[in-house]
């Protein structure tokens, strides 16, 4: 099968009248906002905002063809590249953030429902393979508002959930048919680490049910015949110094509760930014030794679709 065979569930939703609804039921959890685990139940519909310093309308920090992600998301050369949409604010609040600048506050675009069809519609008329929400967890119910009325006008592209794995069950179970690729980072096996460099509680226990809800939904990465992934779990891990991530607990949870065939990439490019150098740890950027040790280890768990692009001489 090509890419251009794939039938995204969305659009099936959008013809029985279901699409319609989940949006009016994720609207309604903006009134005391609950779209994810930190529960702020602000009412972000008349301005107030929680954690994720965004109101009723999703501010975006940047757009466009993107081609520095997976390859199976940009294509071979030549291709149109992921149709990347960098959202403002976010859920956690890493220490480490690498794009501070944008997730830590709500600078941007407003972007009303009608301005974010269109953009995702541009996309697609660009040639770009698939539209890639980065951050996408605090503005979900923008988001299906605008693909309410860009799939009503041919928007028929795989959706990519590109985010931090802390998510709410709830606002999964109303994406479940929508999305086509789930690409959650797996940050840390431990939630005394989550609390200390993300800001959030109990990491572990809510990303595992998370991940258990968005394979169930999507299953293993499904890839055409030119290796371009159509629906599925996408995993990043970034290998922190000093095994401060979990790996040794993380790819076996993924192994054996997941799926042997979770389709995940190990990243070595941890550098410190922000309020990393105050951190007796994160001070550093990892060694050559320590993003091995994590490639044996996801080896050992039984994993068996592996990525890995090292950046080491």
């Amino acid at each position: 099968m090509k890419l251009k065979d794939y039938h995204p569930g969305y659009i099936d939703l959008l013809k029985s009248g279901q699409l319609e609804k989940r949006v009016e039921a994720a609207e309604q959890l903006l009134e005391s906002c609950t779209l994810c685990p930190r529960n702020c139940k602000v009412d972000r519909l008349s301005g107030e905002r929680g954690a994720c310093r965004i109101g009723s309308t999703a501010m975006v920090a940047s757009y466009g063809a993107h081609f520095g992600e997976e390859r199976v998301l940009i294509g071979p050369p030549g291709s149109g590249g992921s149709g990347t949409i960098f959202f403002s604010g976010c859920n956690l609040s890493c220490i480490y953030c690498q794009n501070h600048d944008i997730s830590q506050s709500a600078t941007g675009t407003p972007m009303p429902p009608e301005m974010l069809a269109a953009l995702f519609l541009l996309m697609q008329q660009g040639g770009c393979l698939n539209i890639n929400l980065v951050t996408p967890t605090h503005v979900v119910p923008q988001i299906l508002r605008a693909l309410l009325i860009a799939a009503s006008q041919g928007l028929n592209l795989p959706l990519v959930y590109n985010c931090g794995g802390y998510e709410s069950e709830e606002t999964l179970h109303l994406l479940s048919g929508v999305i086509d690729i789930y690409m959650p980072d797996f940050k840390y096996s431990d939630n005394k680490v989550g609390l200390k460099l993300s800001g959030v509680k109990q990491y572990w226990d809510i990303t595992t049910r998370a991940f258990r809800e968005m394979h169930r939904q999507v299953g293993d990465l499904l890839l055409d015949s030119d290796n371009i992934a159509m629906k599925g779990l996408l995993v990043r891990h970034l290998v922190l110094p000093e095994k401060l991530s979990g790996y040794e607990k993380i790819f076996p949870f993924l192994a054996e509760e997941i799926s042997m065939d979770t389709f995940i990439n190990i990243m070595d490019q941890y550098r410190p930014c922000w309020k990393a150098g105050t951190h007796p740890v994160l001070h550093r950027a990892i060694t050559r030794e320590e993003f091995m040790d994590a490639l044996d280890c996801a080896r050992q768990a039984g994993l068996r679709r592996i990525m890995q692009l090292m950046q080491f001489d």
